[in-house]
């Protein structure tokens, strides 16, 4: 029997890493407690298993005899894998400890603050009575985050103290950890930065251009190349590596959300797993690099030395299909102004279902491909009035 490799996970943003391990000759188990995403029908067995619980995971691995585990696109899967590596010796995995520096966003910001590496400054807090009378060390506008969600979940943006306790409420009670982290509020514009690190340097670096819709903190587009200077992404590289040997980091995926302020790029979140919404699908459509394959080859602990950097070969956009309005839906239009650009679309909303949260709520994904910078920036800034969900 070919060796088994467990993907802490199994959605649809999951399906290449299930292919590109399967590809490499391993049998794919997939988890989760959802048995119905979509990622499960690509693997070749499905495991309940609630990847947000690091003993569940390593459980399942432990029964099932693993030979390799994987992250999904989760930090809590991401958070899950490495304590279970460590536990089973497995390798191609940061310890622990180092996993929660990276992902749990208050430990990240002590860290960063403490090694002078730019992100904004920041305070995380156990208890709201202590959160209630330290937040005034900093300047408001202030955004309160727990230290373990992503998308915008539990996060609320103060401009005075009168609008902190119900923040702080929010942010507590959705916090896994029960920990939320208090930041000043950075303007510029937002970007992604997805590295690839070989023996601590990076060999691979693709950076883009976030854009949003109803949620201003939820993704629901990027695109590439992105408007960043150079000297802007040779900093994060610079800062990348930096981080990497501070905490002796394995080889694979570095994964960067930053805001460029004033021309300086400003990391407000990393991760060592594989970004949502077929971002690594977003990468190989524009550079050629198969991402995923790289990834997954780093997890189970494979030699990566030859993967090399790629630009861009074109002007390329993924966006995800999301209602503006609350209701039933009819069907997704996509206007003719923008069919030649699709390269490849995956949709699973089905007409007649339900949108109640429109915040989070998403019905597909497309690829698009366009002849310049200007087309890509106009068209990916107005493409949900392009590709429309019509509401019974």
């Amino acid at each position: 029997m070919s060796k088994k490799l467990l993907i802490a996970g199994g959605g649809y943003a999951d399906i290449p890493l299930i292919l590109a391990a399967k590809k490499l000759g391993y049998y794919v188990i997939t988890s989760g407690n959802r048995p119905h995403e979509l990622g499960h029908r690509y693997s070749d067995e499905y495991q309940p298993a609630d990847f947000s619980k690091p003993d569940e995971i390593f459980q399942l691995s432990e029964r099932l005899k693993i030979d390799a585990i994987c992250a999904c696109c989760n930090d809590f899967s991401a958070l899950s894998v490495a304590y279970t590596a460590e536990k089973l010796g497995l390798a191609g995995h940061d310890s622990y400890e180092t996993a929660k520096i990276i992902h749990h966003k208050d430990r990240y910001r002590q860290f960063a603050l403490e090694n002078n590496i730019a992100t904004p400054k920041a305070i995380g807090f156990t208890d709201i009575d202590d959160a209630m009378v330290n937040l005034q060390q900093l300047s408001f506008p202030i955004i309160v985050k727990p230290v373990d969600l992503t998308g915008g979940k539990g996060m609320s943006v103060l401009n005075g103290v009168s609008e902190a306790k119900a923040a702080l409420e929010k942010a507590f009670s959705a916090s896994h950890a029960k920990r939320v982290v208090v930041e000043e509020f950075i303007e510029g514009s937002r970007h992604g930065f997805s590295a690839f690190l070989y023996q601590g340097k990076i060999v691979f670096h693709f950076s883009d251009n976030e854009h949003y819709f109803k949620n201003p903190y939820l993704v629901s587009a990027a695109s590439t190349p992105s408007i960043v200077p150079e000297n802007a992404i040779n900093k994060l590289c610079a800062e990348s590596e930096k981080i990497a040997a501070l905490l002796s980091l394995k080889d694979g995926i570095f994964h960067v959300q930053y805001i460029l302020h004033n021309g300086e790029p400003v990391i407000i979140e990393i991760c060592r797993r594989s970004p949502g919404d077929l971002y690594i699908q977003l990468v190989a459509h524009a550079t050629g690099v198969q991402y995923a394959e790289w990834i997954v080859k780093a997890a189970i602990g494979l030699d990566c030395r030859e993967l090399s950097h790629a630009e861009p070969q074109g002007f390329f956009t993924r966006h995800c299909i999301m209602s503006a309005e609350a209701g039933i839906v009819d069907e997704v239009k996509f206007d003719k102004s923008i069919q030649d650009n699709i390269i490849n679309k995956y949709e699973w909303w089905q007409s007649g279902q339900t949108i109640t949260d429109i915040m989070t709520t998403k019905l597909g994904i497309v690829f698009f491909k366009f002849d310049s910078l200007t087309e890509m920036l106009e068209k990916t800034e107005h493409m949900q009035s392009l590709v429309k969900v019509q509401i019974k």
